[in-house]
């Protein structure tokens, strides 16, 4: 090699050392590929391919990145091959070819060559690893962008106006396990990632979307791209690529339009928001779609005192069984009750519907529901000592305790401490517990029958698979909800007077206890009476009432029951 030439080498040498040794800034990648192609032309070199594995077993398997440092398209062949492994198990090659025509390498030249490949995979190696790192950070393992990418996203916005115009969401998909049922978790993965890309390219390159996890959600889009992007929320069709089918998705959302001039000082300040309001669309009291506001906040916070309460409060017992009667029809006495929670705290009721939705929200109703079955297991088993008459009661249990492998040993297990006869405990399950599959709720009934504990189905009529839930899982008692119940000026002929006499025939035939829930009227009454009925409970009889009053009912011989 001669003096210009050794020269100009070093010069390369110099600069390639210099461009990829810079830390914590892009490397300028066109420069080196210049360098690169510069040395290749002067050692009479066609072409150099580094590959990049993650493993080993990727290599072993010729799985990984392949990158041409440089190409003269010309024919050719190996004649150097160059492997570095980093100390985390990543492994980066090099490879370096000529045409057969050319003069081989010398050794002198083979050794500089060999120089500038190991400076090469070195910054090929570190710059890979750092991308992989990256990737670790801020993406998750389906590939979809985490919470510290969405984080990392806020903490851009962070002068007032940067979010101007903008928008923020918490959404997840509603009945996604019903999606992985029909396709398998490979299809439901897909639909995820599909439905994922689809909000992605209507948010563009000014948002950002993140996976919070499972099917949860969480994005920034312009204010107007929002009702496209809540359009197709509220109902989208997604490709599969499994027989070209096409899956039906929907979601629930908590939306915050952001005010012009609002500061993201933290994250905090747009993830509060959007949660608060996406917990209430959850609910589904307010619709799947809910906007945040200062109102809702203030609910929110009320709701997280509940739940702090909630701990202290069935610790102190402030949690306390009353008993509404259920009426024979045909001889006015009392043949059961239902138990339901009255919350007494400083003096004063809590109203359910102001913490029993709340409580919905996690498991703590389900540390309620085994707390008032443990009373009513209690009062049961005082009657018996008592040598009072003791009647059947039903304790109802959230929807939550579904999925619960364990639930009806748990139940078993509070009753017989208790040592209550089984007969005098029936279980009732609401009819909306068929979005979490019959599978587990016929499981449940079907280990507390064989214990010979009632089970019945509650506010039948009100779910969308009513006639299936009863086909599938043998109940023993049919509660009927009171929207089925005719109003007194209701004609015989009336949607609702057919539906109420053929369901109460319908629930006899199949050889169930058939019940009516919030009879007001004689009217009603007498028309239940008519159809065959025969339990009913409302304040025709008795509201809900506590224990000593109740009891008190029970001594009582029967009500009176107009002919």
């Amino acid at each position: 090699m001669n003096v210009d030439r050794e020269v100009r080498y070093y010069q390369l040498l110099e600069q390639l050392l210099s461009l990829t040794q810079i830390v914590n800034q892009k490397p300028d990648v066109p420069q080196i590929e210049a360098v690169l192609n510069e040395i290749a032309a002067m050692f009479r070199l066609a072409k150099g391919v580094t590959r990049f594995f993650r493993n080993p077993g990727d290599e072993k398997n010729d799985v990984g990145e392949r990158m041409s440092s440089f190409d003269t398209g010309k024919e050719c062949v190996p004649v150097h091959t160059v492997r570095f492994v980093s100390r985390f198990m990543s492994i980066t090659t090099m490879t370096i070819y000529m045409e057969e025509s050319e003069t081989p390498l010398t050794q002198e030249e083979m050794f500089k060559v060999d120089l500038v490949m190991r400076t090469t995979l070195a910054f090929i190696s570190r710059n890979r690893l750092q991308v992989i790192a990256e990737e670790l950070a801020f993406y998750d393992d389906l590939g979809f962008r985490n919470i510290r990418s969405f984080f990392k996203y806020l903490s851009w916005k962070n002068r007032p106006g940067d979010m101007d115009g903008m928008a923020a969401l918490h959404y997840n998909m509603r009945h996604f396990g019903l999606v992985n049922d029909e396709f398998g978790r490979i299809g439901g993965d897909e639909v995820l990632r599909n439905h994922y890309r689809h909000i992605e390219a209507l948010i563009g390159e000014d948002g950002a979307i993140a996976r919070l996890g499972g099917d949860a959600f969480c994005c920034v889009c312009a204010q107007s791209d929002l009702p496209e992007i809540l359009e197709y929320l509220h109902e989208a069709s997604v490709p599969i690529s499994t027989g070209g089918k096409m899956a039906k998705v929907s979601a629930r959302a908590g939306v915050f339009m952001v005010p012009d001039g609002f500061t993201v000082n933290s994250p905090d300040d747009i993830m509060t928001k959007i949660m608060s309001s996406f917990h209430v669309a959850k609910t589904g009291d307010q619709g799947d779609i809910v906007f945040y506001s200062e109102m809702l906040m203030s609910a929110r916070e009320k709701a997280n005192r509940i739940m702090k309460m909630f701990p202290i409060a069935l610790k102190d017992e402030e949690f306390h069984v009353y008993y509404q009667p259920k009426v024979n029809l045909v001889t006015g006495e009392i043949c059961g009750a239902e138990a339901l929670c009255r919350w007494f705290h400083e003096g004063k009721i809590v109203p359910p519907t102001e913490f029993i939705p709340i409580l919905e929200e996690c498991d703590d109703i389900c540390k309620l529901d085994f707390h008032i079955l443990d009373q009513v297991c209690r009062h049961i088993r005082k009657w018996l000592d008592e040598g009072r008459r003791a009647v059947r009661v039903s304790v109802n249990l959230s929807r939550r305790h579904i999925v619960n492998p364990e639930l009806a040993k748990t139940l078993i297990d509070i009753i017989d401490r208790n040592g209550v006869p089984h007969e005098y405990i029936e279980i009732e399950l609401t009819e909306t517990t068929t979005d979490v599959g019959f599978r587990d709720l016929k499981r449940v009934v079907e280990e507390l029958q064989k214990k010979h504990i009632c089970t019945s189905v509650d506010d039948f009529g009100m779910g969308y698979s009513s006639l299936n839930l009863i086909r599938v899982i043998p109940w023993d008692v049919l509660k009927i909800d009171k929207n089925f119940l005719p109003l007194d000026e209701e004609a015989d002929d009336s949607v609702r007077s057919i539906m109420c006499k053929y369901v109460i025939a319908m629930a006899k035939d199949m050889g169930l206890e058939c019940i009516v829930e919030g009879v007001e009227t004689p009217a009603q009454l007498k028309r239940l009476r008519e159809n065959g009925c025969d339990e009913a409970q409302g304040y025709l009889f008795d509201k809900p009432m506590p224990l000593e009053e109740f009891e008190k009912r029970l001594d009582m011989v029967k009500y009176e029951i107009p002919e």
